[in-house]
Protein backbone atom coordinates (compact mmCIF):
# COMPACT_ATOMS: atom_id res chain seq x y z
CA UNK A 1 0.00 0.00 0.00
CA UNK A 2 2.05 2.94 -1.34
CA UNK A 3 0.49 6.23 -0.25
CA UNK A 4 3.21 8.66 -1.39
CA UNK A 5 4.16 8.61 -5.08
CA UNK A 6 6.48 10.99 -6.95
CA UNK A 7 4.66 13.21 -9.44
CA UNK A 8 5.76 15.95 -11.82
CA UNK A 9 9.13 17.70 -11.82
CA UNK A 10 11.21 19.06 -9.03
CA UNK A 11 10.28 22.63 -8.07
CA UNK A 12 13.86 23.44 -7.10
CA UNK A 13 15.29 22.80 -10.56
CA UNK A 14 12.79 25.24 -12.02
CA UNK A 15 13.72 27.90 -9.47
CA UNK A 16 17.45 27.80 -10.13
CA UNK A 17 16.96 27.78 -13.88
CA UNK A 18 14.92 30.96 -13.51
CA UNK A 19 17.49 32.56 -11.22
CA UNK A 20 20.22 32.01 -13.81
CA UNK A 21 18.18 33.86 -16.42
CA UNK A 22 17.65 36.78 -14.01
CA UNK A 23 21.16 37.49 -12.76
CA UNK A 24 21.17 41.11 -13.94
CA UNK A 25 18.94 43.73 -12.29
CA UNK A 26 16.20 45.32 -14.32
CA UNK A 27 17.32 48.48 -16.07
CA UNK A 28 15.37 51.66 -16.50
CA UNK A 29 13.48 51.76 -19.76
CA UNK A 30 12.90 48.01 -20.11
CA UNK A 31 11.70 47.17 -16.62
CA UNK A 32 8.57 45.08 -16.02
CA UNK A 33 7.85 47.29 -12.99
CA UNK A 34 6.97 50.48 -14.85
CA UNK A 35 4.53 52.86 -13.17
CA UNK A 36 0.99 52.09 -14.24
CA UNK A 37 1.96 48.73 -15.72
CA UNK A 38 -0.82 46.17 -15.84
CA UNK A 39 -0.67 43.60 -13.10
CA UNK A 40 -0.38 39.96 -14.07
CA UNK A 41 -2.72 38.84 -11.30
CA UNK A 42 -5.38 38.26 -13.93
CA UNK A 43 -2.95 36.07 -15.89
CA UNK A 44 -2.71 33.51 -13.11
CA UNK A 45 -3.71 30.16 -14.52
CA UNK A 46 -6.97 28.59 -13.44
CA UNK A 47 -5.49 25.14 -13.96
CA UNK A 48 -2.26 23.60 -12.71
CA UNK A 49 0.45 26.02 -11.58
CA UNK A 50 4.17 25.32 -12.00
CA UNK A 51 6.93 27.04 -10.09
CA UNK A 52 8.20 28.71 -13.27
CA UNK A 53 4.79 30.29 -13.79
CA UNK A 54 4.75 31.43 -10.16
CA UNK A 55 8.22 32.95 -10.60
CA UNK A 56 7.14 34.79 -13.76
CA UNK A 57 4.10 36.23 -11.99
CA UNK A 58 6.24 37.33 -9.04
CA UNK A 59 8.91 38.97 -11.19
CA UNK A 60 6.24 40.93 -13.05
CA UNK A 61 3.93 41.95 -10.22
CA UNK A 62 5.69 41.80 -6.85
CA UNK A 63 5.36 45.32 -5.35
CA UNK A 64 8.55 45.08 -3.31
CA UNK A 65 10.61 44.36 -6.41
CA UNK A 66 8.88 47.24 -8.16
CA UNK A 67 10.00 49.64 -5.41
CA UNK A 68 13.62 48.52 -5.75
CA UNK A 69 13.51 49.07 -9.48
CA UNK A 70 12.18 52.60 -9.07
CA UNK A 71 15.02 53.40 -6.66
CA UNK A 72 17.55 52.24 -9.26
CA UNK A 73 16.01 54.54 -11.85
CA UNK A 74 16.04 57.41 -9.35
CA UNK A 75 19.75 56.88 -8.73
CA UNK A 76 20.31 56.89 -12.47
CA UNK A 77 18.89 60.42 -12.46
CA UNK A 78 21.25 61.40 -9.65
CA UNK A 79 24.18 60.06 -11.68
CA UNK A 80 23.11 62.27 -14.57
CA UNK A 81 22.80 65.25 -12.23
CA UNK A 82 26.25 64.65 -10.74
CA UNK A 83 27.90 65.11 -14.13
CA UNK A 84 26.31 68.47 -14.94
CA UNK A 85 28.26 71.70 -14.83
CA UNK A 86 27.10 74.39 -12.41
CA UNK A 87 25.04 77.16 -13.95
CA UNK A 88 26.58 80.59 -14.62
CA UNK A 89 25.35 83.52 -12.54
CA UNK A 90 24.19 86.79 -14.11
CA UNK A 91 24.39 89.78 -11.80
CA UNK A 92 23.44 93.46 -11.96
CA UNK A 93 25.37 95.84 -9.68
CA UNK A 94 24.54 99.50 -9.11
CA UNK A 95 26.48 101.90 -6.87
CA UNK A 96 26.48 105.57 -6.01
CA UNK A 97 29.47 107.37 -4.49
CA UNK A 98 28.82 111.08 -4.35
CA UNK A 99 27.78 112.01 -7.84
CA UNK A 100 29.57 109.11 -9.50
CA UNK A 101 26.80 106.76 -10.55
CA UNK A 102 27.70 103.42 -12.16
CA UNK A 103 25.99 100.20 -13.18
CA UNK A 104 27.68 96.89 -13.91
CA UNK A 105 26.43 93.74 -15.58
CA UNK A 106 28.48 90.73 -14.52
CA UNK A 107 28.51 87.07 -15.60
CA UNK A 108 30.33 84.65 -13.31
CA UNK A 109 31.04 80.93 -13.47
CA UNK A 110 32.21 78.46 -10.84
CA UNK A 111 35.17 76.39 -12.04
CA UNK A 112 35.52 73.15 -10.08
CA UNK A 113 39.09 72.00 -9.61
CA UNK A 114 40.62 68.74 -8.49
CA UNK A 115 38.32 66.48 -10.53
CA UNK A 116 35.24 67.06 -8.33
CA UNK A 117 32.70 66.54 -11.10
CA UNK A 118 34.22 63.26 -12.23
CA UNK A 119 34.47 62.10 -8.61
CA UNK A 120 30.77 62.91 -8.10
CA UNK A 121 29.83 60.87 -11.16
CA UNK A 122 31.90 57.91 -9.97
CA UNK A 123 30.34 58.10 -6.49
CA UNK A 124 26.81 58.37 -7.91
CA UNK A 125 27.45 55.45 -10.28
CA UNK A 126 28.73 53.40 -7.35
CA UNK A 127 25.56 54.19 -5.40
CA UNK A 128 23.49 52.97 -8.33
CA UNK A 129 25.52 49.76 -8.54
CA UNK A 130 24.95 49.17 -4.83
CA UNK A 131 21.22 49.65 -5.38
CA UNK A 132 21.34 47.16 -8.24
CA UNK A 133 23.01 44.63 -5.96
CA UNK A 134 20.40 45.33 -3.29
CA UNK A 135 17.80 44.63 -5.93
CA UNK A 136 19.48 41.37 -6.96
CA UNK A 137 19.88 40.22 -3.34
CA UNK A 138 16.27 41.03 -2.50
CA UNK A 139 15.03 39.33 -5.65
CA UNK A 140 17.09 36.26 -4.80
CA UNK A 141 15.60 36.21 -1.30
CA UNK A 142 12.03 36.69 -2.54
CA UNK A 143 12.36 33.94 -5.15
CA UNK A 144 13.79 31.62 -2.51
CA UNK A 145 10.85 32.31 -0.20
CA UNK A 146 8.57 31.81 -3.19
CA UNK A 147 10.09 28.36 -3.85
CA UNK A 148 9.77 27.46 -0.19
CA UNK A 149 6.14 28.60 -0.11
CA UNK A 150 5.51 26.65 -3.31
CA UNK A 151 6.97 23.64 -1.51
CA UNK A 152 4.58 24.31 1.38
CA UNK A 153 1.66 24.22 -1.07
CA UNK A 154 2.88 20.94 -2.56
CA UNK A 155 3.29 19.49 0.93
CA UNK A 156 -0.15 20.75 1.99
CA UNK A 157 -1.69 19.15 -1.09
CA UNK A 158 0.00 15.85 -0.30
CA UNK A 159 -0.95 16.17 3.36
CA UNK A 160 -4.58 16.70 2.38
CA UNK A 161 -4.49 13.68 0.07
CA UNK A 162 -2.82 11.62 2.78
CA UNK A 163 -5.37 12.74 5.37
CA UNK A 164 -8.17 11.70 3.01
CA UNK A 165 -6.58 8.29 2.49
CA UNK A 166 -6.11 7.90 6.23
CA UNK A 167 -9.78 8.73 6.75
CA UNK A 168 -10.76 6.08 4.22
CA UNK A 169 -8.55 3.52 5.97
CA UNK A 170 -10.00 4.47 9.35
CA UNK A 171 -13.52 4.02 8.00
CA UNK A 172 -12.63 0.63 6.53
CA UNK A 173 -11.28 -0.46 9.89
CA UNK A 174 -14.42 0.87 11.58
CA UNK A 175 -16.59 -1.09 9.13
CA UNK A 176 -14.57 -4.24 9.78
CA UNK A 177 -14.95 -3.78 13.56
CA UNK A 178 -18.67 -3.11 13.20
CA UNK A 179 -19.11 -6.41 11.30
CA UNK A 180 -17.30 -8.32 14.02
CA UNK A 181 -19.42 -6.63 16.69
CA UNK A 182 -22.60 -7.59 14.84
CA UNK A 183 -21.29 -11.14 14.63
CA UNK A 184 -20.76 -11.10 18.39
CA UNK A 185 -17.04 -11.78 18.06
CA UNK A 186 -15.78 -8.59 19.80
CA UNK A 187 -17.03 -6.09 22.33
CA UNK A 188 -18.95 -2.96 21.18
CA UNK A 189 -16.25 -0.98 22.98
CA UNK A 190 -13.91 -1.75 20.11
CA UNK A 191 -16.38 -0.24 17.64
CA UNK A 192 -16.54 2.91 19.78
CA UNK A 193 -12.74 3.17 19.75
CA UNK A 194 -12.67 2.65 16.01
CA UNK A 195 -15.22 5.40 15.46
CA UNK A 196 -13.16 7.74 17.63
CA UNK A 197 -10.14 7.06 15.45
CA UNK A 198 -12.25 7.71 12.36
CA UNK A 199 -13.53 11.00 13.82
CA UNK A 200 -9.96 12.07 14.62
CA UNK A 201 -8.97 11.30 11.03
CA UNK A 202 -11.85 13.48 9.83
CA UNK A 203 -10.66 16.36 12.00
CA UNK A 204 -7.12 15.91 10.65
CA UNK A 205 -8.49 16.12 7.09
CA UNK A 206 -10.32 19.37 7.87
CA UNK A 207 -7.16 20.85 9.39
CA UNK A 208 -5.12 19.80 6.36
CA UNK A 209 -7.65 21.48 4.07
CA UNK A 210 -7.45 24.71 6.09
CA UNK A 211 -3.64 24.61 6.00
CA UNK A 212 -3.75 24.08 2.23
CA UNK A 213 -6.05 27.07 1.76
CA UNK A 214 -3.75 29.28 3.86
CA UNK A 215 -0.59 28.16 2.01
CA UNK A 216 -2.25 28.80 -1.36
CA UNK A 217 -3.03 32.38 -0.32
CA UNK A 218 0.51 32.92 0.98
CA UNK A 219 1.79 31.82 -2.42
CA UNK A 220 -0.41 34.07 -4.57
CA UNK A 221 0.31 37.08 -2.35
CA UNK A 222 3.80 37.08 -3.87
CA UNK A 223 2.22 38.57 -7.00
CA UNK A 224 -0.42 40.57 -5.12
CA UNK A 225 -3.39 38.21 -5.40
CA UNK A 226 -5.30 37.38 -2.23
CA UNK A 227 -7.71 35.03 -4.04
CA UNK A 228 -5.89 32.05 -5.59
CA UNK A 229 -7.19 31.04 -8.99
CA UNK A 230 -5.01 28.02 -9.75
CA UNK A 231 -6.50 24.59 -9.12
CA UNK A 232 -3.32 22.74 -8.17
CA UNK A 233 0.42 23.25 -7.81
CA UNK A 234 2.54 20.70 -9.65
CA UNK A 235 6.02 19.52 -8.67
CA UNK A 236 7.95 16.58 -7.30
CA UNK A 237 8.58 16.77 -3.58
CA UNK A 238 10.51 13.52 -3.48
CA UNK A 239 13.33 14.43 -5.87
CA UNK A 240 16.73 14.26 -4.16
CA UNK A 241 19.72 16.31 -5.29
CA UNK A 242 23.22 14.96 -5.84
CA UNK A 243 25.02 17.37 -3.54
CA UNK A 244 28.47 18.53 -4.68
CA UNK A 245 31.26 18.48 -2.08
CA UNK A 246 31.16 21.33 0.41
CA UNK A 247 34.44 22.82 -0.87
CA UNK A 248 32.98 23.04 -4.38
CA UNK A 249 29.96 24.92 -3.09
CA UNK A 250 32.20 27.21 -1.07
CA UNK A 251 34.11 28.13 -4.23
CA UNK A 252 30.84 28.87 -6.03
CA UNK A 253 29.71 31.11 -3.18
CA UNK A 254 31.32 34.12 -4.87
CA UNK A 255 28.13 34.61 -6.92
CA UNK A 256 26.09 35.20 -3.79
CA UNK A 257 24.24 38.53 -4.24
CA UNK A 258 24.88 39.54 -0.63
CA UNK A 259 28.61 39.12 -1.08
CA UNK A 260 28.51 41.04 -4.34
CA UNK A 261 26.51 43.76 -2.64
CA UNK A 262 29.02 44.08 0.22
CA UNK A 263 31.88 44.31 -2.29
CA UNK A 264 30.04 47.06 -4.19
CA UNK A 265 29.44 48.85 -0.91
CA UNK A 266 33.21 48.95 -0.32
CA UNK A 267 33.68 50.37 -3.83
CA UNK A 268 31.06 53.02 -3.14
CA UNK A 269 32.74 54.05 0.12
CA UNK A 270 36.08 54.26 -1.69
CA UNK A 271 34.48 56.50 -4.32
CA UNK A 272 32.99 58.73 -1.62
CA UNK A 273 36.40 58.99 0.02
CA UNK A 274 37.95 60.10 -3.26
CA UNK A 275 35.17 62.66 -3.62
CA UNK A 276 35.92 64.10 -0.19
CA UNK A 277 39.61 64.30 -1.10
CA UNK A 278 38.80 66.45 -4.12
CA UNK A 279 36.82 68.84 -1.93
CA UNK A 280 40.03 69.84 -0.13
CA UNK A 281 41.00 71.76 -3.26
CA UNK A 282 39.29 75.18 -3.44
CA UNK A 283 37.19 76.02 -6.47
CA UNK A 284 37.68 79.16 -8.51
CA UNK A 285 34.94 81.59 -9.47
CA UNK A 286 35.69 83.82 -12.46
CA UNK A 287 33.56 86.69 -13.62
CA UNK A 288 33.51 89.27 -16.37
CA UNK A 289 31.20 92.10 -17.34
CA UNK A 290 30.66 95.68 -18.39
CA UNK A 291 30.57 98.67 -16.06
CA UNK A 292 29.03 101.97 -17.16
CA UNK A 293 29.81 105.30 -15.51
CA UNK A 294 26.74 107.49 -15.93
CA UNK A 295 28.54 110.81 -15.26
CA UNK A 296 30.73 110.69 -18.34
CA UNK A 297 28.78 107.91 -20.15
CA UNK A 298 31.82 105.71 -20.43
CA UNK A 299 31.88 101.88 -20.43
CA UNK A 300 34.65 99.69 -19.19
CA UNK A 301 35.29 95.96 -19.02
CA UNK A 302 35.62 94.42 -15.58
CA UNK A 303 37.09 91.06 -14.63
CA UNK A 304 37.34 89.32 -11.29
CA UNK A 305 38.58 86.03 -9.85
CA UNK A 306 37.56 84.60 -6.47
CA UNK A 307 39.06 81.68 -4.60
CA UNK A 308 38.38 80.59 -0.99
CA UNK A 309 41.35 80.49 1.35
CA UNK A 310 41.44 77.06 3.07
CA UNK A 311 42.64 78.41 6.40
CA UNK A 312 40.14 76.73 8.73
CA UNK A 313 37.94 74.35 6.71
CA UNK A 314 40.05 71.89 4.74
CA UNK A 315 37.26 69.29 4.73
CA UNK A 316 39.16 67.37 7.38
CA UNK A 317 36.00 66.29 9.26
CA UNK A 318 34.33 64.82 6.17
CA UNK A 319 37.59 63.09 5.25
CA UNK A 320 37.80 61.46 8.66
CA UNK A 321 34.20 60.27 8.37
CA UNK A 322 34.84 58.88 4.87
CA UNK A 323 37.90 56.94 6.05
CA UNK A 324 35.96 55.45 8.95
CA UNK A 325 33.01 54.48 6.77
CA UNK A 326 35.35 52.81 4.30
CA UNK A 327 36.86 50.78 7.16
CA UNK A 328 33.35 49.99 8.38
CA UNK A 329 32.28 48.74 4.95
CA UNK A 330 35.33 46.46 4.82
CA UNK A 331 34.47 45.07 8.25
CA UNK A 332 30.89 44.52 7.09
CA UNK A 333 32.17 42.73 3.99
CA UNK A 334 34.22 40.32 6.11
CA UNK A 335 31.25 39.81 8.46
CA UNK A 336 28.98 39.06 5.50
CA UNK A 337 31.47 36.52 4.14
CA UNK A 338 31.63 34.78 7.52
CA UNK A 339 27.85 34.76 7.90
CA UNK A 340 27.18 33.42 4.40
CA UNK A 341 29.89 30.77 4.84
CA UNK A 342 28.40 29.74 8.20
CA UNK A 343 24.92 29.57 6.68
CA UNK A 344 26.27 27.48 3.82
CA UNK A 345 27.92 24.96 6.16
CA UNK A 346 24.88 24.71 8.43
CA UNK A 347 22.48 24.32 5.49
CA UNK A 348 24.71 21.71 3.89
CA UNK A 349 24.85 19.66 7.10
CA UNK A 350 21.09 20.01 7.59
CA UNK A 351 20.47 18.76 4.04
CA UNK A 352 22.71 15.74 4.61
CA UNK A 353 20.84 14.90 7.82
CA UNK A 354 17.45 15.39 6.16
CA UNK A 355 18.46 13.22 3.21
CA UNK A 356 19.52 10.44 5.56
CA UNK A 357 16.20 10.70 7.40
CA UNK A 358 14.26 10.59 4.13
CA UNK A 359 16.08 7.51 2.86
CA UNK A 360 15.59 5.71 6.17
CA UNK A 361 11.88 6.52 6.22
CA UNK A 362 11.40 5.71 2.54
CA UNK A 363 13.39 2.48 2.38
CA UNK A 364 12.93 1.01 5.85
CA UNK A 365 10.37 2.53 8.16
CA UNK A 366 7.45 3.24 5.80
CA UNK A 367 7.49 -0.16 4.07
CA UNK A 368 7.66 -1.85 7.48
CA UNK A 369 4.82 0.27 8.87
CA UNK A 370 2.64 -0.42 5.83
CA UNK A 371 3.38 -4.14 5.99
CA UNK A 372 2.66 -4.22 9.72
CA UNK A 373 -0.67 -2.43 9.25
CA UNK A 374 -1.76 -4.73 6.42
CA UNK A 375 -0.83 -7.80 8.44
CA UNK A 376 -2.59 -6.52 11.58
CA UNK A 377 -5.72 -5.58 9.65
CA UNK A 378 -5.95 -8.95 7.89
CA UNK A 379 -5.13 -10.79 11.10
CA UNK A 380 -7.86 -8.90 12.95
CA UNK A 381 -10.40 -9.86 10.33
CA UNK A 382 -9.35 -13.48 10.74
CA UNK A 383 -9.51 -13.23 14.52
CA UNK A 384 -5.76 -13.67 15.02
CA UNK A 385 -5.11 -10.20 16.46
CA UNK A 386 -6.96 -7.90 18.79
CA UNK A 387 -8.13 -4.43 17.94
CA UNK A 388 -5.35 -2.82 19.95
CA UNK A 389 -2.80 -4.32 17.58
CA UNK A 390 -4.67 -2.88 14.59
CA UNK A 391 -5.01 0.51 16.26
CA UNK A 392 -1.33 0.63 17.16
CA UNK A 393 -0.25 -0.37 13.63
CA UNK A 394 -2.59 2.19 12.13
CA UNK A 395 -1.30 4.98 14.39
CA UNK A 396 2.31 4.03 13.63
CA UNK A 397 1.64 4.13 9.89
CA UNK A 398 -0.09 7.51 10.04
CA UNK A 399 2.65 9.05 12.17
CA UNK A 400 5.45 7.84 9.91
CA UNK A 401 3.65 9.00 6.78
CA UNK A 402 3.31 12.47 8.32
CA UNK A 403 6.97 12.41 9.41
CA UNK A 404 8.08 11.45 5.90
CA UNK A 405 6.04 14.24 4.34
CA UNK A 406 7.48 16.71 6.84
CA UNK A 407 11.01 15.51 6.09
CA UNK A 408 10.78 15.83 2.30
CA UNK A 409 9.19 19.28 2.56
CA UNK A 410 11.95 20.44 4.92
CA UNK A 411 14.55 18.98 2.55
CA UNK A 412 13.21 20.92 -0.43
CA UNK A 413 13.13 24.15 1.57
CA UNK A 414 16.76 23.59 2.55
CA UNK A 415 17.72 22.94 -1.07
CA UNK A 416 16.12 26.24 -2.07
CA UNK A 417 18.08 28.00 0.68
CA UNK A 418 21.34 26.37 -0.43
CA UNK A 419 20.78 27.48 -4.00
CA UNK A 420 20.15 30.99 -2.70
CA UNK A 421 23.51 30.96 -0.94
CA UNK A 422 25.48 29.83 -4.01
CA UNK A 423 23.18 31.63 -6.49
CA UNK A 424 23.49 28.70 -8.87
CA UNK A 425 21.67 25.44 -9.59
CA UNK A 426 22.74 22.20 -7.99
CA UNK A 427 23.06 18.88 -9.80
CA UNK A 428 20.08 17.14 -11.28
CA UNK A 429 17.87 14.95 -9.16
CA UNK A 430 19.09 11.52 -8.27
CA UNK A 431 16.87 8.42 -8.62
CA UNK A 432 14.45 7.78 -5.79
Amino acid sequence: MKLLKPIGRSPIVLLTATLLTCTQPALAGNSPYQSGAETDVGNETSGELTLREAVDLTLRSNPELASFDKEIRALEGLTLQAGLLSNPVLGLIGDEIGRDHSTAIRLSQLIELGGKRNARVVAASAAREVAERDFAARRNEILTRLAQTFTDVLAAQRRTTLAGQNLQLARKVTDAVAKRVQAGKVSPVEETKARLVSSSAGIALEQAQRDLSASRKRLTLFWGNASPQFSKATGNLEALIDLPPLNVLTERMGSNPELLRSAKNVSQRQALLELEKTRRIPDVTIGAGIKRFHVDSENTLVFDVGIPLPLFDRNQGNLQAAYQRLDKSQDEQRATELRVTSDLVQTYEAIAAAENQIRTLRNEILPGAESAFDAANKGYQLGKFGFLEVLDAQRTLFQNQALYLQAIAAYQRLIADLERLVAAPLDKSSPN
